[in-house]
């Protein structure tokens, strides 16, 4: 069974900043390598699923986008990670977009692609908008971490977030995910 989680960028992976774009203010989480290392040896394909809708607004370039992707995949690959893929939705809020959180088109994509079971697999995000994606793709479980935004929805929005799983940050996400494993 092809088992996968799926993953915000910003604010999840790494530190969340305001429309980033450059390269070097890339900031990973502590402990996230080693916490998707674990994933990964566990068989978890690793995959990030980003909205960068200062494409869309016109504040950076997708050239720019795809420097800062490469940054973040070296500094996970530090760690012995690496990701299957990053799907990128440029479209700014109010552009038609195919990909664009919350919609789960990147994850049927891979799902597609991969051969993954998606009820097998994990979204997490800091955004209501990455546990909907992950609920309308129908993964097993849309996690919240507490880092970038997932503090503050949680405080704001109990109700919405009731069906998500809340951790944290990332090395609670991957302690969480392998507890569930180990009652199945």
């Amino acid at each position: 069974m092809n088992r996968a989680v799926f993953l915000d960028r910003d604010g999840t992976l790494i530190a969340e900043k305001h429309y980033l774009h450059r390269p070097e203010e890339v900031e990973v989480f502590p402990g996230a390598g080693a916490a998707l290392k674990r994933l990964a040896d566990a068989g978890f394909k690793l995959f990030v699923v980003t909205n960068q809708s200062g494409i869309g607004r016109g504040y950076f370039t997708l050239a720019d986008a795809e420097r800062v992707n490469e940054r973040v995949n070296r500094e996970f690959a530090l760690a012995g990670v690496q990701f299957a893929q990053t799907y990128i939705a440029p479209e700014a809020p109010d552009q038609p977009s195919r990909g664009r959180k919350p919609s789960p088109q990147f994850l049927f994509d891979a799902r597609d692609k991969f051969g993954l079971n998606l009820a097998a697999s994990f979204m997490v995000g800091d955004k209501l908008i990455d546990l909907e994606c992950g609920w309308n793709a129908g993964v097993a479980k849309s996690i919240l971490v507490r880092t970038g935004y997932g503090a503050e929805l949680e405080r704001e929005a109990p109700a919405q977030i009731a069906a998500a799983a809340v951790v944290d940050g990332l090395p609670e996400m991957a302690d969480w995910i392998l507890r569930l494993q180990a009652t199945e």
